[in-house]
């Protein structure tokens, strides 16, 4: 197997890291005992931006890791054996030619589709939205790195980084991370169109739940009626035979996406780093297909693997962290406000 050595910022740990929401307001990140908040400002943990680059490539590389897609990651050299994302950033050198003497102008992209020809790596990147495209130091790099926090957290595929497991749920929260690796996790490839999957056209496990009233499929993409011309899955505008696209493998080889329109069908945010969920016939994000199957608690955003919590109003809660946002008082049998999705007493509610 790989060895990468790679160097990265230590992870930032307690004070000191403004949040970015405040605006200056908070003056640090003051973890919360349970809830993934900052204590001061309440805020959560991705407004703070506490992650490291390195930590990310490790996330993403245990996501990946014991799945068919372990070919994107590769063991950390002297580390503790874990494996890490073997995440493709491509350096772009374009010729200045406006002074006396040329220059060279670099642009570095923190994630580019792996794979692929430089012209077509960057032929994809200009299918993305301008802001959305992860140019190092620019806000694209900034928003992929917080879509990577909200969209992937740490804590929806690793039982130790969980507060709200029981004794004998760690079984359960594995088994399920375990389920969705071989039965729905993905990552995108790009490809023009008809040469997904290397052009081979195999049979591919299709979704069972496709809509029996669709039009029939040729293997290549186009729809029967419109031989020869591809469309997006999502927008169903035609796809040009020479702009590349994204293709799931789990959806099958006969569907393909416009690069912008690869997104979440719950919250239609961009699939970072096209890693995706396949369920009922579309992609999802980490977070919100693991929250499609169980519920998530809004007080310490985990996914509750108990049968009994509590709910109020579409929301659930394990039972320890059923608790007043300000105070920390139970509220289970007591009365209390639900302001923005957070729980206070009655006496909190009333000093606000």
């Amino acid at each position: 197997p790989a060895l990468l050595q790679m160097s990265g910022s230590q992870p930032q740990v307690g004070r000191g890291v403004p949040c970015l929401r405040c605006r200056g307001l908070c003056t640090g990140f003051e973890p919360h005992s349970w809830r993934k908040i900052c204590k001061s400002c309440k805020c959560s943990q991705e407004e703070h931006s506490l992650s490291s680059e390195l930590d990310d490539d490790r996330k993403i590389g245990r996501l990946l890791s014991d799945s068919k897609y372990a070919t994107l990651t590769a063991r950390l050299k002297g580390g503790d054996g874990g494996r890490i994302y073997k995440r493709n950033r491509m350096i772009v050198t374009n010729p200045n030619i406006s002074g006396k003497d040329p220059t060279f102008d670099t642009i570095t992209y923190e994630w580019a589709p792996p794979g692929l020809t430089q012209k077509l790596a960057m032929q994809y990147m200009e299918l993305v939205p301008k802001e959305l495209q992860p140019v190092a130091g620019t806000d694209g790099a900034f928003h992929r790195r917080r879509r990577l926090a909200r969209q992937l957290p740490l804590h929806d595929q690793d039982p130790a980084q969980c507060r709200g497991l029981a004794e004998g749920e760690q079984q359960l929260m594995q088994d399920f991370v375990k389920k969705y690796k071989a039965e729905a996790l993905g990552v995108g490839e790009v490809a023009l169109p008809g040469q997904g999957g290397g052009g081979k056209e195999e049979e591919k496990p299709q979704d069972k739940s496709i809509d029996p009233g669709r039009a029939p499929e040729s293997p290549n993409g186009a729809l029967e009626s419109a031989a020869g011309h591809y469309r997006c899955e999502s927008c169903q505008q035609p796809v040009p035979g020479d702009c590349p696209v994204v293709y799931a493998d789990r959806a099958g080889y006969s569907r393909q996406w416009h690069p912008a329109c690869f997104v979440c069908c719950r919250c239609a945010e961009p699939l970072v780093d096209l890693i995706y969920f396949w369920k009922s016939g579309a992609a999802w994000c980490g977070r919100h297909y693991c929250e499609s199957l169980r519920p998530r608690c809004a007080g310490c955003d985990e996914i509750i693997f108990s049968e009994d919590f509590q709910q109020v109003e579409g929301l659930a809660w394990h039972n320890k962290h059923f608790a007043c946002l300000e105070c920390e008082t139970l509220l289970t049998g007591k009365p209390f406000a639900l302001a923005n999705a957070s729980l206070l007493c009655t006496t909190c509610s009333q000093s606000r």
